[in-house]
C-alpha cells in the first residue's frame, strides 16, 4: 500500500472438523500475496487462526467424548501445522479462545451496548446448527434445507441480545457507492450491495442456549454469537499478537481480507457495520474467493465431500500444491480439484518446463564454462525485454489479485526461456570456437531469464525458487523483486547443479 504497511487476513477456521483443500486454498493464496507485498518491500502483517466457540463445538466434542476446550486444542492444533505444512509466512496465529481476545469481545460489545446499538429482544426463525446461522424462509432449498449444507434447518426462539444492524443500512449502501472496489470480484460486491438494498433484520448477537461460547458481560447467562466474537478476531489480534506491543495504531486497517463465498454476509454487511457502530475504520479491500470443488460440488466437512491436501504434499511436495492450486483456480472464481490435473500440471510444468530447464542451463554451464556464468556480451535486449515485460505483467496481475494471470506472465517466460535453448542449441555452437561469443551471450541470457523468473515465482514456490537461486550462484535470499531486473544479479556466479528440482513421481500400484 501507499503508506509501505501491508495488512491481510484470511477468516479464521472452524473446528468442528480437520482442515481440508479448501483451507489449504484460502492460506496458501493468503501467502503469495503476503509474500509478493514483501518483496516489494512493504511491512507486512499476515493473521490467520482458529474458530473456536459455539454449539457445533460442543456437539463435535460430545460425540468423540471430550470437552468442547479439548476438541479446540486437538484440532486447532492441525490447522496451526497445516500452516506450517504449507510453508505459510504468518505472523500470527489467533484462537478465539485466547484470553485477549475473548477480553477486547466483551469490551467491545459492552461499547456497542452502553452506546444503544444493542439491545434485547426475541426471536424466531430457521435456523441451521452446521452454518450457525439464520435463514429467512425464501433462501431455503425445497423440504426447509439449508442452502449451503442442502440439511435440515431447525426452527429456533430466544430471547437475546440484539445489534441494531437496521440502523446502518444507508451508511453501508453510501460506503458501497463512494468505494466501488471495496468488495471483489465486481458479481460479489453487486451481491452483497443487493443485500443492503433489498434492506437488513437486527441480529442477534448472543445466545441463550449456547454454553460453549465468550460470556455477554452484562448478562452472564447467555453466550455472545460465534460470529460476533469471530469477526472481530481482525482487531482483537492486534493487541497482543507480539507481547508489550499495541500494533493497532501501525497495522489497522486491513488492507486486504480473504475469504470464500459463502460467509460473505458476514464480513460484507455485517462486519462493516459492528465497525462503523464502534466508530472504526472499514477493511480497505475485501476479497471473496470461489470454492475448490470436488466432483462439481463445494467440499464440506458436514458432507465429508473433502480432499485431504497432506497426500499431495507428501507425494508431490507442497511447492506443487502451491502451484496447481494458484495455477488452476483462477482467483474468485470457482476451480475443480482433480488428481489427473495436478499430476498434469507436475509432469508437465513443474518437473518438464522449470525443472528440466534448471538442469539444462546448469549442466551446460558446467560443461562449457567450467560452471561459471558467462559476463554479459550484452546482446540479448529481446530477452531482457521480455523479462521486464514478464515482471511487469506479473506484478501487475498480483496487484489486482488475478494470482493466476500472475503466474501466467511468467510462464511464458519458462517456455521462451526453453525455446531459447532449442532455437540456440549450445551444443552446437559449442563445437565451432568462432562463436564463443554466442555461445556465452546464450548461457548468460538463460542464467539471466532463469533467476528472475524464479525471483517471480517465489511467492508462489518458495523452496523451489530459492532452490533454482542457489544452483545459479545466486543468494537464495535475493527474492526482492526489484532483484528481477535484467543484470541485477550476482556476476559470474558459480553453478551448481543439486537434486532433480520436481523429481519424477511415479505412479502409484492399483
Amino acid at each position: 500500500m501507499a503508506d509501505g504497511r501491508f495488512y491481510l487476513t484470511t477468516p479464521i477456521y472452524y473446528v468442528n472438523a480437520d482442515p481440508h483443500i479448501g483451507h489449504a486454498y484460502t492460506t496458501i493464496m493468503a501467502d503469495i500475496i503476503a509474500r509478493h507485498h514483501r518483496q516489494l518491500g512493504e511491512d507486512v502483517f499476515f493473521l490467520t487462526g482458529t474458530d473456536e466457540h459455539g454449539a457445533k463445538i460442543a456437539t463435535s466434542a460430545e460425540r468423540e467424548g471430550r470437552t468442547p476446550r479439548e476438541q479446540a486444542d486437538m484440532l486447532s492444533a492441525r490447522f496451526r501445522a497445516l500452516g506450517g505444512v504449507l510453508d505459510a509466512t504468518n505472523d500470527f496465529f489467533i484462537r478465539t479462545t485466547d484470553a485477549e481476545h475473548e477480553a477486547e469481545v466483551q469490551s467491545v460489545l459492552s461499547a456497542l451496548h452502553d452506546s444503544g446499538d444493542i439491545y434485547k429482544g426475541s426471536y424466531g426463525g430457521w435456523y441451521c446448527a452446521a452454518s450457525e446461522a439464520f435463514y429467512p424462509e425464501p433462501e431455503l432449498l425445497p423440504g426447509r434445507l439449508c442452502p449451503v449444507h442442502k440439511t435440515p434447518v431447525e426452527w429456533v426462539e430466544e430471547e437475546n441480545w440484539f445489534f441494531r444492524l437496521s440502523a446502518y443500512r444507508e451508511r453501508l449502501l453510501a460506503h458501497y457507492d463512494a468505494n466501488p472496489g471495496w468488495v471483489l470480484p465486481q458479481a460479489r460486491f453487486n451481491e452483497a450491495r443487493r443485500m443492503i438494498e433489498l434492506g437488513l433484520e437486527d441480529l442477534s448477537v448472543s445466545r441463550a442456549q449456547v454454553e460453549w461460547g465468550v460470556p455477554v458481560p452484562w448478562d452472564p447467562e447467555q453466550t455472545i454469537y460465534v460470529w460476533i466474537d469471530a469477526l472481530l478476531n481482525y482487531r482483537t489480534a492486534l493487541g497482543y499478537a507480539r507481547p508489550g506491543e499495541d500494533m493497532v495504531e501501525r497495522y489497522w486497517p486491513p488492507d486486504l481480507q480473504l475469504m470464500a463465498k459463502d460467509i460473505l454476509k458476514f464480513h460484507a454487511v455485517i462486519w462493516p457495520a459492528m465497525l462503523m457502530a464502534a466508530g472504526l475504520e472499514l477493511p480497505r479491500r475485501l476479497m471473496i474467493h470461489g470454492y475448490v470443488l470436488k466432483g462439481g460440488e463445494k467440499m464440506s466437512k458436514t458432507t465429508g465431500n473433502v480432499v485431504d491436501p497432506f497426500p499431495f504434499i507428501e507425494r508431490y511436495g507442497i511447492d506443487a500444491l502451491r502451484y496447481y492450486l494458484a495455477r488452476e483456480v483462477r482467483f474468485g472464481e470457482d476451480g475443480t480439484f482433480t488428481a489427473e490435473g495436478f499430476d498434469a500440471r507436475y509432469s508437465g510444468e513443474l518437473a518438464n518446463e522449470l525443472g528440466n530447464l534448471l538442469n539444462r542451463v546448469v549442466s551446460m554451464i558446467g560443461r562449457y564454462r567450467g560452471g561459471v556464468v558467462p559476463a554479459d556480451p550484452g546482446g540479448d535486449a529481446d530477452v531482457a525485454a521480455d523479462v521486464a515485460a514478464a515482471a511487469e505483467g506479473c506484478a501487475a496481475n498480483f496487484a489486482a489479485l488475478d494470482l493466476s494471470r500472475g503466474v501466467e506472465d511468467v510462464w511464458r517466460l519458462v517456455q521462451r526461456l526453453n525455446r531459447l535453448v532449442e532455437q540456440r542449441a549450445p551444443w552446437t555452437l559449442a563445437k565451432d570456437p568462432a562463436r564463443a561469443g554466442e555461445l556465452d551471450q546464450t548461457l548468460f541470457s538463460l542464467a539471466e531469464g532463469l533467476r528472475a523468473a524464479a525471483i517471480m515465482l517465489w511467492p508462489v514456490i518458495p523452496g523451489s525458487a530459492e532452490r533454482i537461486l542457489a544452483s545459479l550462484g545466486q543468494d537464495p535470499a535475493a527474492t526482492a523483486l526489484a532483484g528481477a531486473a535484467w543484470g541485477a544479479g550476482a556476476a559470474e556466479a558459480t553453478v551448481s547443479l543439486a537434486d532433480q528440482l520436481f523429481p519424477r513421481v511415479e505412479e502409484e500400484a492399483a
